[in-house]
């Protein structure tokens, strides 16, 4: 019986992972038995020992850390005490010596190691050690924080073993700090019936926030009032304009009428709660409020509106409410507010938000407040500075998607200010004059700035297939650090599943397959959480950690499954990055493709955010500094004058690649995985199998696009004709994938109400098929060619069709450490070959600013450019990257991107400032 009860409380520990092996308490590790020699591990005790008088040790959340770690041991049958004093541990026991580093006997053991402990927020350390003639392990945090993250791992060790003693076994000291202050994970509640049933589920938030915990994110966000960008053809309302769900205000009569104040009460127990639970845990809670505007527009039926405000108690009820609910919650250590026209508010309208920053600020003690970047401006940032809390600003990582693993070097032209452009008053500033703060950093990163600065990865590229990728996590969460950013938050998978009332009962995942559906929905998504957590706090963190959890759930398989999803978990952001249809979310969904034509300009499509004519060949790279979209490419072919950046062969040969590895690693799985039935493998094969087709999909398609522009830009009926194989090759890929996915997802998975926001791959065919027949036709009315091909169209349609080969050689690069700003910087490159031209491309980091380029003099193999002193006299620190060129048809890039794409492709230098 107590092995049963073993089992069952050891099922839900860590990750959200149902653990289906038994610990089996047997084995040892040199390390305890060099101390106590041999013995029954069955019988043997562990002794958790903490001194009360520690303050770190002694913080309640430390406290709750250690029982934690307690309950983990006793769920596998061992015995556990707890002592003050390491002299009061039995004497067979496994100490487990909790403090902070400061104390006494934790900086003994340090110097006795000899180790430099960080003098870090949220530093840990995991050592063993000798005191007083006894083998011990130090778990040991800087501050509570870091001690938590400490002890939660020792006992996410031993939930992923089947050996717990040999788990406690730390062979090597382990000291880690954090790369990112903030690691933020965002929860959204967008559907009342999708959301309401894990909102009220106080088992969910207790597994859900130790799940953030252990994975070291220390920030949980929730978000209200994102349901809906602009107040128009409201359905669903629940939360959308939040406080009155909350909170009855005095002095004001506003109020949710279809709400019962019973519902508003447990609303209110219920958002305690959690902001209790996650302080508990040793994370700040944050609360998201997205949406200030309370008129439903044209909602002729919608479930709840706001009845007691108008335009003259507006500013004064949110000023109060905001301040109410913060003295009712006294954890919410911080809010989320945006300002643009989104928000419901005028943009401009500085005397409002200078209420709600009031408001927050005369709550009784300190809230952060945390600006979303579109459209904000520095009077917006400056109001919310004078009213003396911390401010943070926090703009799109890679617009309202995921992109590759750096800040594009460059927005779309769409998203830069135009000249006499008409706006709506709503959104004067986020779609007129600050354009440029809509999908970046924007002009946030001065040197002397007065905020925070945190990146906000949005739910656009993929929002259903799981995902999980240790180097490109890794090389994600140095670019969190970029230029001194503060962090990062992660909008959670499925943060839009049922969004503008397109919530369905049944499951947030979608899955057909009830066999496949967790009990939480985060549950699906343990393993990209544990990634993207873990490197977000410590990029070069131990494989160790990620694959014991895909060791306990595929065995033998686990390589290979890592191997497999690392792989498909590269493609989407890759075509996001190279293909950037659209920076909204709410309309280019690449995981759930609606096929955009090659071949008519006046097809029907949502993209309003990308180039006319709207079709393939025309789309924009998210990033088109650094990469060409088809037609420039096809223009450079046929011209026989090269660039350097990145063509639509490459990054068609990269997804096809990392789609052709992940299907090779994934078959290896199931020749080697135990039992092919089991829900955590089904639901990463399948997910795997859809990546890897979207792949192959994605690349067809991009190498039929090249070939199609061959075709309109020379008449050559050939590159058609292989333009309309490749297209149907494509076609028969995503049939492929799209029968993969009927009766395993759901046939209508909503992420909005428009088609191109729900559906399923299925539904994605007609346009497809119709967008090919059409080029079918155009073949048939396109005669045989009657003249010899001219070789540049020819070796066009061999490059266009074959693998690429990227020229390069080896360069040598001095970064300067530094610069004086005011002061010229002299900028040198050697080359090991002769190069007929080296241009730098240079430009401060500023999105609101184009790039500079200059040639540079040849001096031997080396090439000099000064970039002026005119130029360097900013507040900004400066990138830069070199194009080199052999003649006129070899081209590339220095840094450049290297063979697993994952580094930075410009070099960054800060400047020195004054004082």
């Amino acid at each position: 019986m107590k092995q049963d009860q073993a089992r069952q409380d050891l099922s839900r520990q860590r990750g959200g992972v149902s653990r289906r092996h038994f610990i089996k308490v047997t084995g040892a590790s040199a390390l305890w038995l060099s101390a106590v020699g041999s013995f029954n591990f069955a019988s043997r005790g562990v002794s958790i020992i903490a001194d009360p008088a520690d303050p770190v040790a002694g913080a309640p959340p430390s406290i709750w850390a250690a029982n934690e770690l307690l309950h983990t041991l006793t769920s596998g049958g061992i015995a556990v005490s707890r002592c003050e004093k390491l002299s009061q541990a039995g004497s067979g026991d496994l100490c487990i010596l909790v403090a902070g580093s400061e104390s006494p006997l934790a900086r003994q053991i340090f110097r006795d190691a000899k180790i430099d402990f960080p003098v870090a927020p949220e530093a840990l350390g995991l050592i063993p050690a000798e005191s007083d003639g006894r083998q011990v392990l130090l778990v040991c945090g800087y501050d509570a924080r870091g001690l938590v993250f400490a002890l939660l791992d020792l006992a996410d060790r031993i939930v992923f073993s089947d050996h717990p003693f040999e788990s406690l076994t730390i062979e090597k000291p382990v000291v880690e700090r954090p790369a990112n202050s903030i690691r933020s994970l965002c929860k959204l509640f967008v559907s009342e019936v999708e959301d309401k049933p894990w909102f009220y589920d106080r088992e969910m938030w207790r597994e859900y926030l130790t799940m953030a915990a252990s994975q070291r994110f220390n920030r949980f966000n929730l978000g209200l009032g994102l349901g809906y960008d602009f107040l128009q053809d409201v359905t669903d309302a629940y939360f959308l304009f939040a406080y009155p769900f909350f909170i009855d205000v005095p002095d004001y009569n506003v109020r949710v009428p279809q709400l019962s104040e019973a519902e508003r009460t447990k609303n209110l127990e219920t958002l305690r709660f959690i902001s209790d639970e996650t302080v508990a845990r040793g994370m700040q809670f944050q609360l998201g409020i997205w949406m200030h505007g309370y008129q439903w527009l044209n909602s002729p039926s919608p479930n709840y509106t706001i009845e007691g405000l108008s335009a003259e108690n507006h500013g004064a009820y949110c000023h109060d409410a905001i301040r109410q609910l913060l003295q009712t919650c006294p954890n919410i250590g911080g809010v989320t507010i945006r300002t643009h026209g989104e928000s419901g508010v005028q943009e401009g309208s500085y005397n409002f938000w200078r209420k709600i920053f009031e408001g927050v600020a005369a709550c009784g003690r300190t809230v952060g407040i945390d600006l979303h970047a579109k459209g904000i401006d520095q009077t917006m940032i400056d109001g919310a500075i004078g009213t003396g809390v911390p401010v943070t600003v926090s703009p799109k990582y890679w617009a309202e998607h995921l992109g590759m693993t750096y800040h594009q070097a460059d927005i779309r032209a769409f998203e830069i200010p135009k000249q006499d452009q008409n706006v709506p008053e709503l959104m004067k500033l986020s779609a007129g004059t600050r354009s440029f703060m809509r999908y970046g950093y924007g002009d946030l990163l001065k040197e002397d700035r007065r905020y925070r600065v945190l990146e906000r990865v949005w739910p656009g590229t993929q929002r259903l297939l799981l995902w999980g990728d240790p180097v490109t996590g890794a090389a994600h969460s140095k670019a969190f650090g970029f230029c001194g950013i503060d962090g990062v938050e992660l909008m959670e998978p499925l943060s839009f599943k049922g969004r503008r009332g397109s919530g369905v009962a049944g499951g947030r995942c979608g899955y057909q397959d009830s066999s496949l559906t967790p009990r939480w929905d985060w549950e699906k998504f343990a393993y990209t959480l544990r990634v993207f957590g873990r490197m977000a706090y410590n990029p070069n963190t131990d494989p160790e950690i990620y694959r014991r959890y895909l060791k306990s759930e595929f065995g033998d398989a686990a390589l290979e499954m890592e191997s497999a999803l690392s792989n498909a978990s590269r493609i989407l952001p890759i075509v996001l990055t190279a293909h950037g249809v659209s920076a909204a979310n709410n309309l280019y969904w690449p995981e759930l493709y609606t096929n955009f034509s090659i071949c008519d300009p006046e097809n029907e499509n949502p993209y309003f955010d990308t180039p006319s004519p709207k079709v393939f060949g025309n789309v924009s790279p998210m990033d088109p500094q650094l990469f060409l979209r088809i037609n420039d490419f096809v223009l450079e072919l046929l011209n026989g004058d090269r660039s350097g950046k990145y063509t639509p062969v490459e990054y068609a040969q990269w997804v096809e690649d990392y789609a052709d590895a992940a299907v090779g690693y994934l078959a290896k799985a199931n020749a080697t995985v135990r039992d092919k039935s089991r829900p955590e493998f089904r639901r990463m094969a399948i997910d795997v199998d859809i990546q890897a087709g979207l792949g192959h999909f994605f690349g067809a398609k991009f190498r039929s696009g090249i070939l199609y522009a061959i075709f309109e830009q020379t008449g050559d009926r050939s590159a058609l004709e292989l333009s309309l194989e490749l297209y149907q090759k494509g076609r028969n890929y995503w049939i492929e994938l799209a029968n993969r996915a009927k009766d395993v997802y759901k046939s209508d998975l909503t992420v909005g109400e428009q088609p191109y926001q729900r559906g399923h791959w299925l539904d994605r065919l007609p346009a497809l098929d119709a967008d090919i027949a059409l080029m079918a036709k155009k073949l048939s009315q396109t005669p045989p060619g009657t003249k010899p091909q001219p070789d540049i169209v020819r070796r066009a349609i061999e490059e266009a069709t074959g693998r690429p080969h990227r020229p390069t050689a080896m360069c040598h690069h001095v970064e300067p450490g530094s610069f004086k700003p005011g002061e010229p910087m002299e900028i040198e490159i050697a080359v090991d070959a002769e190069v007929t031209s080296a241009r730098l491309y240079y430009r401060h980091v500023n999105q609101a600013e184009r790039w500079v380029s200059a040639e540079m003099q040849p001096t031997g193999k080396s090439h000099r450019a000064t970039i002026p002193a005119s130029y360097t006299n900013s507040p900004y620190p400066l990138q830069y990257y070199f194009e080199l060129k052999q003649g006129r048809t070899k081209a590339w890039l220095h840094p450049g991107l290297a063979k697993d794409l994952t580094d930075q492709p410009y070099f960054v230098v800060r400047g020195i400032r004054k004082g």
